[in-house]
């Protein structure tokens, strides 16, 4: 994937836009911007609280934008500051690079369009701007209303095995970030922040459990004997190859 660099400034208070060289010769930098959509009357829906994942329509696709926001302690004396150790190591700038690898290896994963950091002395904020997959609802909305058939546990065992067998790692490989698309069998994972190329180890095994736990949190139609005698040996089925 080519890559356009639309705006740098390499200074104490400045920033760098980069942008997936196809759509630069029309973008903006305003377009990181909720306000831009707003008044375009062009936001179809929104996802993550706080208003930090907006779903746009530029007209002839729709995008995903996210606005990085801390989690966990630190969440509210910092909000959506990070610490600057350098332009590389931006949570936006570091996604994007990873999306833009793993979308060219043909792994299924979103198009990323474009990331941006705004650098304010030690910290800064960041955004990110990737495709959004047509059609394709998270597993935890499907879950909240059904327990998926097991062919389609067993296509999302596959989808995460493939990315494993790639040395993907997925810093919060949970229900909200796994999508099942229109087509039977046809399963993305979403929101790469935090993650990276890996060896082999552990953490494909802490992977799964991570999943496993954010599908009990999400209703009682999971804390079943059904789910962990049917429905998840499924997906460890379809992450073994069988």
């Amino acid at each position: 994937m080519s890559v356009a660099i639309v705006g740098q400034q390499p200074k104490r208070f400045g920033g760098r836009v980069i942008v997936d060289a196809r759509y630069a010769p029309h973008f903006d930098e305003s377009m990181f911007e909720p306000e831009y959509w707003h008044q375009q009357q062009a936001v179809v829906g929104s996802a993550g609280g706080r208003g930090q994942v907006l779903f746009v329509d530029n007209g002839t696709e729709q995008w995903v934008l996210r606005h990085y926001h801390r989690g966990g302690l630190v969440s509210k004396p910092l909000q959506d500051r990070y610490l600057w150790t350098g332009s590389e190591q931006t949570r936006s700038l570091a996604e994007w690079r990873l999306l833009a690898e793993l979308h060219d290896e043909g792994l299924p994963v979103p198009r990323p369009l474009a990331a941006r950091f705004v650098r304010h002395g030690v910290y800064y904020r960041a955004d990110l701007l990737t495709e959004r997959i047509p059609h394709a609802r998270a597993l935890s909305e499907i879950v909240a209303e059904r327990l998926p058939a097991p062919d389609e546990w067993r296509a999302i065992g596959r989808c995460i095995r493939r990315l494993h067998d790639a040395g993907v790692y997925h810093a919060d490989l949970n229900a909200h970030n796994v999508l099942l698309g229109e087509e039977e069998g046809q399963i993305y994972v979403v929101d790469f922040d935090r993650g990276a190329r890996r060896r082999p180890g552990g953490w494909q095994r802490r992977n799964l459990k991570r999943l496993n736990r954010s599908l009990h949190k999400i209703g009682l139609s999971l804390s079943t004997p059904e789910f962990e005698e049917i429905q998840w040996p499924a997906l460890l089925a379809g992450y073994a190859g069988e």
